[in-house]
């Protein structure tokens, strides 16, 4: 798939070529960035962690695969198992995905990797599982609730965010209502659209409430899935998904709009390295 771009990309960038530089342009421009800034920015190779324990039998991962193979050739992303020494070298890395398969076969490494993303402003998505750690993580941020944990991971945890859903969508599609004025609503567009899940756990209502109280906007919702998607304004790129965007793409050959959009994060987001 070939990403918004300059029309004229290829007369302005010459022997570079446009082909892999398409992410990277249209974010720098959405920013305003000017074109010797961009060129600047385009000299060094972005660097993308998809970050979970893979399991080929899975068909979300198939689809995780698939979205792989859709990235533009400038952009180098490493699926890293939570218990791989590497997924916790975050440091260089220009945007994060959680993905979904939980739990993790090292829960920290995940929680590491959202508040990494929380205090460097790196570019953050989290999808089904990765939506479920991102609530904990900002409940034990925000709300100062150390003992939050997850049902299914960490069935001892003192308050439980994460919570089994009344009825588990393991396979399910549901319609997903965006809010108006969310970053999830300027992606996807306000009106509903089907979102695929496949998951046993959700949000407790009460705990979505207490983090809207602290600053996380809850960009929308679904039947029986409740709180559907999260996100921070104050940060350049959070957002955190139950339903899973990456489920169709092995047929679309197509991006899902939320995963063009965090990709578009991470070009705008990454540094000019000295010298450059």
């Amino acid at each position: 798939m070939r990403l918004p771009f300059w029309p004229d990309s290829a007369d302005r960038l010459g022997a570079v070529g446009a082909d892999g530089l398409d992410t990277v342009a249209s974010a720098s421009i959405a920013a305003g960035q000017a074109p010797a800034e961009l060129a600047a920015r385009i000299l060094w190779r972005m660097r993308l962690l998809a970050l979970g324990d893979r399991k080929p039998d899975f068909l979300t991962h198939r689809e995780i695969d698939s979205t792989l193979k859709l990235l533009p050739a400038d952009v180098d992303c490493r699926w890293v198992a939570t218990d791989d020494p590497r997924a916790r070298e975050l440091a260089g890395y220009d945007g994060v995905w959680l993905l979904p398969g939980t739990p993790y076969r090292d829960d920290g490494a995940a929680y590491a990797a959202i508040g990494h993303c929380l205090d460097t402003g790196t570019a953050f998505l989290g999808t089904c599982g990765g939506f479920q750690y991102a609530a904990v993580a900002l409940v034990r941020a925000r709300l100062g609730l150390a003992e939050a944990g997850h049902a299914e991971s960490d069935p001892d945890a003192g308050q439980h965010v994460i919570v089994a859903l009344q009825c588990a969508l393991y396979g399910e599609r549901r319609t997903v209502t965006p809010v108006p004025g969310t970053r999830l609503a300027s992606i996807c567009g306000e009106a509903p659209f089907e979102g695929f899940h496949n998951c046993g756990y959700g949000l407790d209502e009460h705990f979505a409430s207490k983090l809207q109280d602290a600053g996380v906007v809850i960009s929308a919702h679904a039947a029986d899935a409740g709180p559907e998607a999260l996100e921070l304004t104050e940060h350049p790129f959070f957002l955190a998904t139950a339903f899973q965007p990456q489920v169709g793409s092995s047929q679309s050959g197509e991006l899902h709009p939320v995963l063009s959009a965090w990709l578009g994060a991470a070009a705008a987001g990454r540094p000019i390295r000295p010298g450059q």
